[in-house]
């Protein structure tokens, strides 16, 4: 049983449920929790990565962390006596998967966390608090990268129960390579490739704070660049109430858009100068892509990015926004670099090294 419920689980899931759809041995219980409501929005994610429909759809959909966890919590339990899976499957540190982890261990049903071993280090995090506990009541962890299942060892995880296999998101990323490359997005929007930045910012503590939220776009209005801004609903939402979204509107440097797919979002950050984002996975997509990123946050999961140097963590401080951004535009070269890296992500056969270790442990 595979459980989802928020879109990047979907995008990251994407190629392991495709194996394991197709594989004569194994039968697919694909569970969708309606983490996020607009399970529409979801769909479309299903049927442009060809998958399967979901087996059941709880719909959940909003609530508090302990409100929409317990209300997971419950009916995942009661899937799992009903369809009685050998194994239950989570990915990466939304609510869903912690639910879904704990309804798996109360009732001793091995579970299986896709992205495990991440730190920030920020227990303010909401994601950082679920990212521990799934590991620790998980039974394999499968790591996306060497410093993740270190983290677990470190943590006193025992060895076998940790792999490091590569991280999913590079099979899907490399599996929709044609797609992400005929999206017409560039030309929908009239822009030119290296012609402009791309900014996104979705996460409660920037957009639920209107200092915060304001300082971003103070930021993005000094730097002056073409800034294309998808606009996520919290955030739209939260523009209007605070008052800022006649500033953005007002500003000639910034375009707001409505929330893009994945094929269409991918499409645009490869061809972009400069990616500002809170967001974990756009920070290791803009690695991925070879593309400068900074990350509109205090810490990150994903130290890799870092260390190498092909992120940097800005906050909100609008001045240190504004420098490291210019410093950034100003260097022809830096997109040469990042193709030089070489990545701790994988090479794209994460899936497949998950899937043969689910057959050798559960046969």
């Amino acid at each position: 049983m595979s459980i989802v419920g928020v879109r990047p689980q979907v995008i990251k899931a994407a190629p392991l449920i495709k194996l394991l759809n197709k594989h004569r041995k194994i039968q697919l219980q694909l569970l969708h929790t309606g983490q996020h409501y607009d399970f529409e929005m979801s769909r479309v994610f299903f049927r442009d990565f060809n998958l399967p429909r979901p087996l059941v759809n709880l719909g959940v959909g909003s609530g508090t962390h302990a409100e929409q966890t317990a209300a997971m919590m419950v009916r995942i339990e009661r899937a799992l006596f009903r369809y009685r899976p050998d194994v239950v499957l989570v990915f990466g540190d939304a609510n869903t998967a912690l639910a879904g982890a704990l309804a798996a261990a109360k009732i001793r049903i091995p579970t299986a966390h896709i992205e495990s071993g991440l730190r920030s280090g920020n227990l303010n995090m909401p994601e950082e608090v679920n990212r521990i506990l799934v590991d620790h009541c998980s039974d394999m962890l499968f790591a996306p990268t060497k410093l993740a299942a270190r983290n677990l060892l470190n943590e006193g995880v025992p060895p076998e129960q940790v792999f490091h296999v590569g991280d999913t998101m590079v099979d899907a990323m490399r599996q929709w390579r044609k797609a992400i490359e005929s999206s017409a997005i560039l030309d929908r929007l009239a822009l030119e490739p290296e012609g402009f930045v791309v900014l996104t910012t979705h996460r409660a503590e920037n957009v639920d704070n209107r200092q915060r939220l304001n300082a971003i776009l103070s930021a993005v209005l000094k730097i002056g660049a073409l800034t294309v801004f998808p606009v996520h609903p919290r955030t739209r939402k939260n523009l209007h109430q605070f008052g800022l979204w006649a500033k953005l509107t007002r500003s000639r440097c910034i375009l707001p858009i409505e929330a893009l797919d994945y094929m269409d979002m991918l499409r645009l950050m490869k061809n972009s100068r400069l990616i500002l984002t809170d967001s974990g996975g756009m920070q290791k997509e803009a690695f991925l892509l070879q593309v400068p990123c900074l990350t509109l946050r205090d810490e990150t999961e994903w130290l890799e990015t870092i260390s190498l140097k092909a992120n940097k963590l800005v906050g909100v401080r609008e001045e240190k926004i504004v420098k490291e951004a210019r410093t950034i535009l100003a260097d022809k070269s830096v997109k040469k670099r990042l193709s030089r890296l070489r990545s701790p992500f994988g090479d794209g056969q994460a899936s497949e090294r998950i899937l043969t270790i689910l057959l050798r442990e559960f046969k």
